[in-house]
């Protein structure tokens, strides 16, 4: 899975799967967009990543301004664009009583809305180059949880919507989505910081999964480099599990 040349826009790239996704990129020779909402954060990610072949691209995908900004940025300062990974997002934990307007709007907005703008935003650039787009969604799109209604509405929405895509593109653009179970990067830390006992809490969690254990952000942004890759040229319209077991059913009937 060599990149040599290719130029990646990751958005939400300053922390978490997203930083580690643009680390498995650059190592294999790619240039790579970094974007986050600030300046500020955008230029550390940056500098933890190494600087080298990173290009800043700052901004709100949120808006149908912003996403337009920051894919206007990331083609400016790359040169060009071959591969779109859309990993920005965020989680709002909320019963359905809980969830207002604001929380609903919110996740959509970033998750669902910002997505599409972000992908029709880059399409030209990405059908001239036979480009690849990765969504991100997640197994709460596919499973039903408690607590997380807008989540996983907006995530659901993601593999629609990379369905949908990959059939309007072909054959100039291959789009593809990774369902994540919980990963151990900053938006888990949040969580654990807001549950009465964290440690209680990573257990459940861990024992939820066949596998047993939480994901590691480098093993989520593999999947996404291979779905990106020239190894998976036969790939496109697909939501790829990548959640230890968890949507495949259950592992103890005890």
């Amino acid at each position: 899975m060599q990149f040599d040349g290719k130029r990646v826009l990751i958005t939400g790239s300053a922390r978490g799967i997203g930083q580690a996704t643009a680390r498995v990129f650059l190592e294999r020779g790619a240039r790579v967009a970094i974007n986050d909402l600030t300046e500020e954060a955008v230029t550390r990610s940056i500098f933890e990543l190494g600087g080298k072949g990173c290009a800043a691209a700052p901004g709100d995908i949120a808006t149908v301004a912003g996403a337009e900004a920051v894919v206007a940025q990331a083609i400016e300062r790359l040169g060009g664009l071959d591969i779109l990974i859309n990993n920005a997002g965020i989680f709002r934990e909320a019963s359905i009583e809980e969830t207002d307007e604001a929380i609903w709007d919110a996740t959509m907005n970033v998750n669902l809305k910002g997505l599409f703008f972000t992908s029709r935003a880059a399409l030209a650039e990405l059908k001239r180059q036979k480009g690849v787009i990765v969504n991100i969604a997640s197994e709460a799109g596919v499973i039903g949880t408690p607590a997380i209604s807008a989540y996983s509405a907006s995530k659901a929405g993601v593999i629609g919507l990379t369905r949908a895509l990959a059939m309007e593109l072909v054959p100039d653009v291959r789009v593809a989505c990774i369902c994540p179970a919980p990963t151990n990067t900053p938006l888990f830390d949040d969580i654990l910081a807001r549950v009465d006992d964290p440690a209680a809490y990573r257990k459940g969690l861990a024992a939820y999964t066949p596998l047993g254990r939480i994901a590691e952000p480098e093993e989520v942004a593999k999947a996404v480099a291979f779905l990106a890759s020239s190894d998976a040229s036969l790939v496109t319209g697909t939501a790829l599990m990548v959640e230890g077991g968890v949507t495949a059913g259950k592992a103890d009937f005890g």
